[in-house]
């Protein structure tokens, strides 16, 4: 991981995507780490429902509306104390997407489509002999600035995720690198933030073995049917064998 520049104060941000009700990933790759370091005096903790992002993998409003109370409520339950955290809806500030906008004409098509979820999307539709553009939108292919506009926007030091998203981290910082260059005058208008990953969890396998992700529809809901449901959802993960 890449250090970033340390000020007196150190400023951390993460996010959850509203598509449905938060679970066992979301805990151990944002939640957990993230309140741990806003426990520090000299923390400015930032963290925000990702509801623009939610829009990318779902058309359904109410349930996009329906998790934005599920997830805060889980932040709530978990220990977030609102005293003493930005917490926010991520649609309710109109400056992230002209930051968007922003950074995405400075943009390289080519880091683009290096991204994890649009190489997915390709290597899906090929293998099934479609395009390979097949059903990509320009929200799955452009979603790395909007992640970058996310963290910059509020000058984030550190983001809390999981190991399958330091690439999105590392790609705002190469963002960032060029904003500046373009139009920092030598300075730094855009602070580069650096992923913080908990090794012991890094990514965490869903019911079927793959990354728990609800848009896999394998994951573990953290308050569905208390510990003993918990507990019997979790001895059900396909682990690899060999």
């Amino acid at each position: 991981m890449i250090e970033p520049r340390m000020s007196a104060r150190t400023r951390v941000l993460t996010g959850i995507t509203t598509t449905g009700a938060p679970h066992l990933g979301n805990y151990v790759g944002a939640i957990r780490p993230a309140l741990r370091l806003a426990r520090d005096a000299r923390t400015d903790a930032f963290f925000f429902l990702a509801d623009y992002h939610a829009l990318i993998k779902c058309d359904d409003p109410e349930r996009i509306a329906r998790s934005r109370l599920d997830i805060a409520a889980t932040w709530l339950a978990c220990g977030l104390d609102p005293a003493r955290v930005t917490f926010y809806r991520q649609s309710d500030i109109p400056e992230i997407p002209e930051l968007t906008w922003l950074l995405t004409c400075v943009t390289a098509k080519g880091l683009m489509n290096r991204a994890h979820a649009y190489k997915a999307a390709v290597d899906a539709n090929q293998a099934q002999g479609e395009d390979a553009d097949a059903s990509v939108t320009m929200g799955l292919y452009s979603y790395p600035v909007l992640m970058a506009a996310d963290i910059l926007m509020f000058g984030a030091q550190r983001v809390p995720v999981g190991r399958d998203q330091v690439q999105h981290i590392e790609m705002a910082r190469d963002i960032a690198q060029r904003f500046n260059h373009l139009y920092g005058a030598g300075g730094e208008l855009l602070t580069l933030p650096a992923a913080v990953v908990d090794e012991d969890v890094a990514t965490l396998p869903g019911l079927d073995g793959r990354k728990m992700s609800k848009s896999y529809d394998n994951t573990i809901p953290l308050f569905a049917g208390g510990p003993r449901a918990l507990k019997d959802a979790i001895a059900r993960i396909v682990t690899d064998s060999r």
